[in-house]
């Protein structure tokens, strides 16, 4: 699988312009502020339905439209494809081939993709929300029926909050019922996929590190280990026993939206003895981790994005992924430097300048 071609209208700083993208490695350079991320930002957004760096879609409409449009031609299993996005302020288009969905969470699937941005800092130092949101995405780009169960989960833990915050238990056992079945499905998928991360992130990890360090990942449930042989039956248990209290709450407290993924380096908590180096080489394993994990699931190869690749890792750790990048298949690098003399004389490598939202291929 490899992205071809695209297209972007009134998206970010790009009134219009277009990108033809050679199947290996693709070298996006630019001063700051130009639109090398917003490029990258727009391939995620074709994979995921959503920004890595805004939870509003108006965010994504240039200053003074009233629409956004994006257009990807993309190779699957050999043959030519077509995924289109429209956004205004009151419509959500999706189009894959001829087909037209009303919801972008239709996209999760089509392209899959993995991107490793500055911003994954918080995938270590920030909150369980962050981990989560990873795990999420992740096994959503490879699972449809996840999708289906997270939006159930909350749906139905939204009307349990709701007869807890009213201090009613009428009618609140059927939505603990819907909980429970969505909830195992969500557990047991997120660990399973933390499970499959560990060997690729503790291998990548020791590639970039040059054995230095070491990673390894554990799901941390809430309130009951992910093998719990009737899980179904024991969250409705505990969701039933702790009604009184959360009554007073006015919540759901325990559950699979209070879960996390515990990230340790060299057995302590990354996330207080680590320093910045070390935490984005965490981040950069588990990426690469999932995009083999993503690469197995799907046998195919997912695109790999990565943002600021001057910043995101040190000289010799660039070296060390540079080294390794033909494992990967269709790569897209963001870099303010020209790096392009960096890398090994034969890699094939296409170069493009961005400057004020206009892409020139450069070779």
């Amino acid at each position: 699988m490899y992205l071809k071609r695209l297209l972007l209208r009134n998206f970010r700083n790009y009134a219009h312009a277009e990108a033809i993208f050679s199947p290996s490695v693709n070298l996006i350079q630019g001063e700051n502020g130009q639109g090398k991320t917003n490029l990258l930002e727009a391939i995620h957004f074709l994979s995921t339905g959503r920004s890595f760096r805004t939870s509003s879609l108006s965010d994504l409409i240039s200053f003074g439209q009233s629409f956004f449009y994006l257009e990807a031609e993309f190779y699957k299993d050999g043959i030519a494809q077509l995924l289109k996005i429209y956004y205004d302020e009151n419509t959500r288009k999706v189009q894959y081939n001829e087909t037209v969905y009303p919801t972008l969470t239709s996209l999760l699937g089509i392209l899959p993709s993995t991107l490793l941005s500055p911003d994954d800092l918080s995938l270590v130092s920030g909150s369980p929300a962050e981990r989560r949101r990873f795990l999420d995405i992740h096994i959503a780009q490879t699972d449809p029926l996840y999708v289906h169960h997270l939006g159930r989960y909350f749906k139905a833990m939204k009307q349990r909050n709701h007869l807890l915050r009213s201090k009613s238990a009428v009618a609140i056992e059927p939505w603990e019922q819907m909980m429970a079945q969505s909830a195992t499905y969500l557990v047991v998928k997120r660990n399973q996929a933390i499970t499959s991360l560990k060997m690729p992130s503790a291998k990548w990890m020791e590639i970039l590190s040059r054995g230095l360090d070491s990673i390894d990942v554990h799901y941390s449930s809430s309130f009951s280990p992910p093998q719990c042989e009737d899980l179904a039956a024991h969250f409705q248990k505990i969701w039933q026993k702790n009604r009184p209290r959360e009554m007073l709450l006015g919540s759901t407290q325990l559950g699979p939206h209070r879960d996390d993924m515990l990230i340790h380096l060299a057995d302590k908590q990354a996330k207080v003895f680590s320093s910045e180096g070390q935490k984005r080489c965490c981040i950069s394993s588990l990426r690469f981790a999932q995009w083999e994990r993503m690469a197995a699931t799907l046998d195919d190869a997912p695109l790999l994005g990565i943002d600021d690749f001057g910043i995101q890792l040190d000289k010799e750790r660039q070296m060390q992924l540079k080294s390794h990048l033909s494992k990967f298949s269709q790569v897209f690098l963001t870099s303010p430097l020209s790096l392009e003399k960096n890398f090994a004389q034969g890699t094939p490598l296409q170069v493009f300048t961005i400057e004020k939202g206009n892409i020139r291929d450069v070779r």
